[in-house]
Parts: structure tokens; C-alpha cells; sequence
């Protein structure tokens, strides 16, 4: 223990660090590049503070909001490392060293790389994996140790007649594919957020658009992420043919559906907001699916109705053409009302109702003289289906009910007659049929 501690152990540990850093540290061309560092660093710092006003004003207009707010935190350090690739170009030209710029730049590049990771893809598994991949790499660049590793993992690899996969195909296939799907996705939900908010487009033609501008990010995104590990899209034409051909017979009533989907985003018949009844469900439309729509009745019950179902049966579109929707109630009187008078009070009701539309005005009819009461049907219209037909069905009811009564109109009960016959005499067919008793 005595010898651990001992002085000229300490002595020779000062030493090597001190010889360590004379050699690496205390040079003019190091002692050069750090001071570079410093110059950089501070040369960022007062651009970002000029640029700061811009980014601030484009996070406050729409449309840019989102890309701004994810370059905002990040602004310095994008600053940082555009001058830090001036500067190795500088170095490069002048044929100076640049080591340490050079690891400074792929820091900076790795922390930009995983800021912008945890913006673009959602899942905490792949941001976490994304972020030890590009910690991995950076160390490896810094050491230089990136070109054995990828010479390594390309090494271990299968053939497959012209077909050539290897473990950093695999790898770098899997990154390829995650980075661009998150950017596609991304870049769809800034195009989807500008479409929504346009008001010369109708939102069936919203829905077609975004629903194609997903398809057609994504397929681009695989179709890039395997050109880009350098795998020859002709080779995998015959089994994409052949799983295209299975999907096909095992996924028919899916495969159905999406085209069923495609077609009432064309036909417009149905869209977000609708007031639909189909199946027995009546509610209004929330989202147009790829493979369902969703419809929400007045219980808040969300119910998916496959696209096939809307395309092959009967559906109730209350507000397909128009907003406004005719609705009847009948009501019944005493034959010795004053007709005249009780169609009054019942178009009076209807026009003291808030949501009762005074054009077309209300219109109560007699249409029959029942065996009870005498029969009338007030139709009147409303322009605001989705907000429920029943409740303003009782309220006109309502007002209706409370003007009968104060007018004295008298709402009938079933009649019927009741005829009793006498049974004193038995019929003589039963007297013939008695027994006899000597």
C-alpha cells in the first residue's frame, strides 16, 4: 500500500500527463486550433443572437411555426457548426491541421442529429437507439476506428444469387428507412396542417389529398431508403410481384375497404361533418379512414363502419346537398277541437323554437280523421342537424303541450265500445246437448 502512494509513483504519473499534453496540447498548431474554437464559438453566439428576431417572427406565422420552433433551441448550434465547416475548409485549403476542429464539428453535428430525432420520431425506443447510433458513430469518426467498424460489419454478409445483404446493409438499410419515414411523416403533417386550414378546398378534397400525400411520402421513403444501401429495385420486382399476389387473396375484405375508401373520397358522398344514418347507427362523420369511417352518435359511442358497408348498402346522408333537414311530429286532437286554432298554436310553437328555421317557414297539416283523435303533422326545418334532432323535437313539443293547455285543447285518449250481450238464454244447441236423467 506504502509503495502505491509512494512519491516517485505520483512523480511518474505527473510525468506522462505532463508529457501527454506538452506533446498534444502545448503545440502552436493545437494551441491554434483551440483558440479557433473559441473564435467560432463566439462568432455564433453574435450571429444566432442577430438571427433570433427572424426565427422568432416565422414561429408566429402559420405554416412555419413548427419548423421554427424545432430549429429555435437548436439555432446556435446549427450557427456553430456551418462555421466550423468554413473553418476546416479553410484549414483544407491552406493545408493546415484541423483535428481538433474537426472533432468538435461531429460533436456538434451528433447533438444537432439527436435534437433533431427527438422532434421527428415520436417512439422513445427508436430515439433512443437513434441517439446511441449517432453517439456510436461520433466517437468512432473521432477515433478513427468508422471505416475498420463498417469494413467489419460488411464483411459478415449473405449472397443471394446477384443479391448481396450484409450486416451493414442491414443496418444501414434499418436507419435509412427510420430517418426518412420520420421525415416524410413529419413533412406530410406540415403539408396536412397547411390543407386543413384551406378554405377554397372542401374537406373530402382535404381528406384525398392528405390520405395520397401519405401514401405517396411513404412509399418514396422506402423506395430512397433501398436505392440508398445500393440494392437494385429489379431484383425484388418477381417477390414483391408474389407477396403483392398473396396480400392480395389473404387481405381481400381490407383490400376492399381501402378501395371502397378511395372511391367515396372521389364521389364526395360522404364527408367530415356529415349526418349520416347507416345500420341502425345515426351520427355525424369525425374522420374519413383508410379502411373505416368514424361516426359519433349523440352517446359520444364512436362507431367504425367499414368503407365497403357504406359502399354496398343504404345510406342516409342528412346533409349531403344541404344543411338543412325537414323534420315531422304528429300530433293528435279531440274531435271537438278548433282545428284552425290548434294548426295555429302548432306552427306558433314550432316558430317560438330557437333552432326552428322561420324560412321555409313551419306548416302543420290535417292529414287524418282517426277513430281517437283527429290527426295533424307540424313539419317544420332546422339547419343544424348535428347538433341533435330529438331535443328540438321536445322542445317544440314542449311549447306545444304548454299552449294546448293553456287554450283548453284537449288531447283525446283511445276510445273504444264496448258491447255486453245477455246470457240468460242458453243457445239451443246446448240445451239439445244436455244430459237427461230417467
Amino acid at each position: 500500500m506504502e509503495e502505491f502512494f509512494s512519491q516517485q509513483r505520483f512523480l511518474a504519473l505527473w510525468n506522462t500527463v505532463y508529457d501527454w499534453v506538452s506533446t498534444n496540447l502545448l503545440v502552436v498548431d493545437n494551441a491554434a486550433q483551440v483558440g479557433l474554437l473559441v473564435l467560432a464559438f463566439a462568432v455564433s453566439a453574435l450571429i444566432a443572437r442577430r438571427l433570433r428576431p427572424a426565427v422568432d417572427k416565422l414561429r408566429a406565422r402559420q405554416g412555419f411555426s413548427r419548423g421554427a420552433t424545432m430549429v429555435s433551441p437548436l439555432l446556435l448550434w446549427f450557427v456553430l457548426l456551418g462555421v466550423l465547416w468554413l473553418a476546416i475548409s479553410a484549414a483544407v485549403a491552406m493545408n493546415r491541421p484541423y483535428g481538433l476542429v474537426a472533432t468538435a464539428a461531429t460533436l456538434v453535428a451528433a447533438w444537432i442529429a439527436i435534437h433533431l430525432a427527438s422532434h421527428f420520431v415520436k417512439n422513445p425506443i427508436w430515439a433512443k437507439l437513434f441517439a446511441w447510433v449517432a453517439w456510436s458513430i461520433a466517437a468512432l469518426s473521432i477515433l478513427g476506428w468508422l471505416d475498420p467498424a463498417i469494413a467489419l460489419l460488411d464483411s459478415v454478409a449473405v449472397q443471394m444469387g446477384q443479391l448481396r445483404i450484409s450486416l451493414y446493409t442491414v443496418v444501414k438499410s434499418t436507419l435509412a428507412l427510420a430517418v426518412l419515414m420520420s421525415v416524410a411523416i413529419y413533412v406530410a403533417g406540415l403539408i396536412e396542417s397547411r390543407i386543413r386550414t384551406s378554405s377554397s378546398l372542401s374537406p373530402t378534397v382535404q381528406v384525398l389529398l392528405t390520405k395520397s400525400l401519405k401514401i405517396v411520402l411513404g412509399t418514396l421513403a422506402v423506395l430512397i431508403a433501398i436505392r440508398s444501401v445500393g440494392i437494385d429495385l429489379t431484383a425484388l420486382a418477381v417477390v414483391g410481384g408474389a407477396i403483392g399476389l398473396g396480400i392480395g387473396f389473404g387481405f381481400q375484405k381490407t383490400v376492399s375497404n381501402l378501395v371502397s375508401g378511395v372511391i367515396l373520397l372521389i364521389d364526395k358522398s360522404i364527408k367530415p361533418g356529415d349526418i349520416i344514418a347507416v345500420s341502425g347507427t345515426y351520427g355525424w362523420v369525425t374522420t374519413l379512414g383508410g379502411r373505416y369511417v368514424s361516426v359519433r352518435t349523440r352517446d359520444g359511442i364512436e362507431h367504425l363502419i367499414p368503407n365497403e358497408t357504406l359502399i354496398s348498402e343504404r345510406v342516409e346522408n342528412w346533409t349531403h346537398t344541404a344543411s338543412r333537414t325537414r323534420l315531422k311530429l304528429d300530433v293528435g286532437v279531440h274531435h271537438n277541437s278548433d282545428v284552425r286554432k290548434v294548426i295555429a298554436l302548432c306552427e306558433a310553437s314550432a316558430c317560438e323554437t330557437e333552432r326552428v328555421l322561420a324560412d321555409p317557414e313551419p306548416k302543420c297539416l290535417l292529414i287524418e280523421f282517426g277513430e281517437s283523435a283527429l290527426k295533424l303533422q307540424l313539419r317544420f326545418w332546422i339547419a343544424d342537424a348535428q347538433n341533435g334532432v330529438q331535443n328540438v323535437k321536445s322542445e317544440v313539443l314542449l311549447k306545444i303541450w304548454e299552449k294546448f293547455k293553456a287554450e283548453h285543447v284537449e288531447v283525446p285518449y283511445p276510445q273504444r265500445d264496448v258491447h255486453v250481450r245477455s246470457t240468460d238464454a242458453a243457445p239451443r244447441s246446448q240445451r239439445d246437448q244436455a244430459p237427461r236423467f230417467a
